[in-house]
C-alpha cells in the first residue's frame, strides 16, 4: 500500500474519531460533571499514551529530556488538558452539542489573531475577511438565527466555548519551539495536569462513584479524543506528500458529528446550525494558509 493511501486511511480514521467525541462528551456529562469527566479522561489518556510510547519503542526518550523540556511541557499541561478541557466540558454541559461543537472550530481563527501579538505575524486582507466570515457564523449559530433579538440562549456557555479556543490557540503557540517528541510531550502535558485536575475535582465535585454510568463514555474520551486520534493524525501528516490534502479532511468532521449528534443524542439539527457551521468552516478554509 502506498504511503499516500496509508495517510488517507489514518487521516479518515482520525476524522471518524473526532466526529464521535461531541456525542461522547454529552453522554458522559449526563452522569458526571465537567471536572469528573476531565479527571477520568485524563487518567485513561495517560495510560493510553504510555502504552503507545511502549509499543513504539520510545520509552528511552525519557532519558533525553532536559530540565527545560520538562518544565516547558509541564507548564503547557496547565493549558492543555487542565484549562482547555475544563472550560470546554463546562461549555458542553451548558449548550446543545450542535452549538458547542461548531463553536470549537473557531480555534483556527483565534490562532490567527493571537499569532499577531505573540508571533509577530501580520494579518492580510484575506485573513480579516476570513475572521469576519467565521465570527458571523458564530453569531448565527449562537443565536440560532435570531439575529435581531441577539438571544444567545446560554451566554455563559457560548463564552466558555469561545474561551476554550483561546486556550487551545495559546497551547499550540506555546508548542512552536517545543522539540520534544509529540507523543511524549502530550504524555507529559497530561501527567503534569493530573495533580491540578485531581485537586480541583476533590475541592469542587468529589470523586465519581465506581459504578457511575458515565465512566465508559469518559474512558472513551480519554482513549480516543485525548490519545489515539492525536497519534493517528501525526502518522497521517508524516506519511502524506501533501499536508493540504490531509488537512482538508478536517472539514468532514463537524458535518459527520452533526449526523451522530442527531441519531445518538436525539437533537433536532436546526438549519441555522448548518448555516453557522458553513460560515465558520468557510472562514477557516479562507484563512487556512496561515494556520
Amino acid at each position: 500500500m502506498s504511503r499516500q493511501r496509508l495517510a488517507y486511511i489514518f487521516g479518515l480514521a482520525t476524522v471518524l474519531i473526532w466526529s464521535t467525541v461531541a456525542s461522547a462528551f454529552k453522554i458522559a456529562l449526563k452522569d458526571l460533571d465537567h471536572l469528573q469527566l476531565l479527571l477520568v479522561a485524563d487518567v485513561i489518556s495517560i495510560a493510553t499514551l504510555l502504552t503507545i510510547l511502549t509499543v513504539q519503542g520510545k520509552l528511552g526518550l525519557f532519558k533525553s529530556l532536559t530540565l527545560r523540556d520538562l518544565l516547558r511541557n509541564c507548564a503547557l499541561g496547565a493549558l492543555n488538558p487542565f484549562l482547555y478541557y475544563m472550560v470546554l466540558f463546562k461549555a458542553y454541559s451548558l449548550l446543545p452539542a450542535q452549538v458547542a461543537q461548531p463553536l470549537n472550530y473557531t480555534w483556527a481563527i483565534t490562532l490567527s489573531l493571537l499569532s499577531v501579538p505573540l508571533l509577530g505575524q501580520k494579518l492580510a486582507r484575506r485573513d480579516l475577511v476570513a475572521i469576519c466570515i467565521s465570527y458571523l457564523g458564530v453569531v448565527t449559530l449562537s443565536t440560532q438565527g435570531n439575529l435581531t433579538g441577539l438571544d444567545f440562549g446560554s451566554p455563559i456557555g457560548v463564552s466558555l466555548a469561545l474561551g476554550s479556543t483561546l486556550i487551545w490557540a495559546l497551547y499550540w503557540i506555546g508548542n512552536t519551539k517545543n522539540s520534544t517528541d509529540p507523543v511524549l510531550a502530550l504524555l507529559l502535558n497530561f501527567a503534569a495536569a493530573f495533580p491540578l485536575i485531581l485537586g480541583t475535582t476533590l475541592a469542587v465535585s468529589g470523586l465519581p462513584a465506581w459504578d457511575n454510568p458515565g465512566l465508559p463514555a469518559a474512558a472513551y474520551v480519554g482513549v480516543f479524543e485525548m490519545g489515539v486520534s492525536f497519534v493517528l493524525w501525526l502518522m497521517a501528516m508524516r506519511l502524506t506528500d501533501s499536508t493540504a490534502r490531509i488537512g482538508n479532511l478536517i472539514f468532514l468532521s463537524p458535518f459527520l458529528s452533526l449526523v451522530l449528534i442527531h441519531f445518538i443524542l436525539g437533537e433536532i439539527i436546526h438549519a441555522t446550525t448548518y448555516a453557522g457551521l458553513v460560515l465558520i468552516l468557510a472562514g477557516n478554509l479562507l484563512g487556512q494558509r496561515r494556520t
